[in-house]
């Protein structure tokens, strides 16, 4: 019979939920701690909040810890203090130092979700969608100081499906990760697992995404705005001016442009009544989106309320002030 081993848990997003519950309820093993992000402001009041993943280890009863970074010598001390054989790093969001990578004997696993070495780095998911992958996967690997190049224990290959927003991805590859986890780790912990160098000449990268990448560039594409609403969703959900005023675009899809409008003006969809906006190249359906302080709603609820709309240029002034076309 296999020993229990004592386990740390690294993680700060809803991604990385299922792998915690998945750890818990496996109860092979002795889940000592978990680690995450500070609480942090939200919402109108700006009122703190915990992360995703602090408000399950408080349901599940788990020990929660909340450094602001993992270098102070103390934070160090409590890991040690923690005695841990294994740390399990998902979605975490903070460096981790050489002097914490070398506590736990079997080390740290680092579950990343994509195919690595393609999209090391924060924002792996809406990389993939925006660069029209029509895969990615989930890949576990032991962590080492670089970023995300340590080399693979398990990897699994997921098709992205057509039309599938960042939010939608993550969900699915999340319960994916967790599975994987679960069938990987034992293997792992009994030395029956051969770690598999990256081949580092083929990684790419995937930078933190900023709120000013939502901001639509009309003279773009048609399949390329399509790629940013999706990847963009849920957050910063992408965006676009009409007069003075924010529309958030949560769903699009591009279409063939019977029109030869100028970039970023509004026509109205026959068949589904939906508002349609002039690309560079092609057209873009409007299927959801949101008028700045009101709700969410889809293109011909929209179009209902705002019949102005159509004939207008919708700002492609991503740097400078809205334009007020009308």
């Amino acid at each position: 019979m296999m020993d229990r081993k004592r386990l740390l848990f690294f993680g700060t997003s809803e991604f990385a939920v299922p792998q915690l519950q998945a750890l818990t309820s496996l109860g092979k093993h002795d889940l000592v701690a978990v680690y995450t992000q500070p609480d942090k402001p939200a919402g109108r009041g700006l009122r703190s909040h915990p992360s995703p993943i602090a408000l399950a280890a408080e349901q599940l009863g788990l020990p929660i810890e909340k450094p602001k970074k993992i270098r102070d010598s103390s934070v160090i001390a409590s890991i040690r203090d923690y005695r841990p054989d294994l740390i399990i790093l998902s979605a975490y969001g903070l460096i981790i130092p050489r002097e914490a990578l070398q506590i736990p004997p079997l080390g740290w696993i680092n579950v990343h979700p994509s195919l690595l070495p393609k999209y090391r780095g924060a924002a792996p998911i809406q990389a993939a969608i925006l660069a029209g992958e029509t895969k990615t996967g989930v890949t576990l690997i032991r962590m080492g100081e670089g970023l995300d190049d340590g080399p693979i224990l398990a990897q699994v290959e997921v098709d992205i499906k057509d039309h599938e927003t960042a939010g939608e991805l993550s969900e699915r590859l999340a319960k994916i990760a967790a599975d994987l986890l679960i069938q990987t780790l034992d293997k792992w912990i009994q030395g029956k697992i051969t770690p598999v160098e990256q081949d580092h000449s083929a990684a790419t990268y995937a930078p933190k995404i900023s709120k000013e990448a939502a901001c639509i560039d009309w003279n773009k594409p048609a399949v390329l705005i399509e790629r940013e609403v999706r990847a963009f969703n849920p957050w910063p959900v992408s965006y676009t001016y009409w007069e003075d005023k924010r529309i958030l675009i949560y769903k699009a899809k591009a279409i063939p442009s019977s029109t030869e409008g100028k970039p970023g003006e509004v026509t109205k969809d026959v068949q589904t009544k939906m508002p349609i906006v002039t690309c560079g190249e092609g057209a873009l359906l409007l299927e959801q989106l949101q008028m700045q302080g009101k709700k969410i709603v889809d293109g011909k609820a929209f179009l209902a309320g705002y019949q102005k709309i159509i004939g207008s240029i919708l700002s492609s002034d991503c740097f400078g002030e809205p334009n007020k076309d009308s």
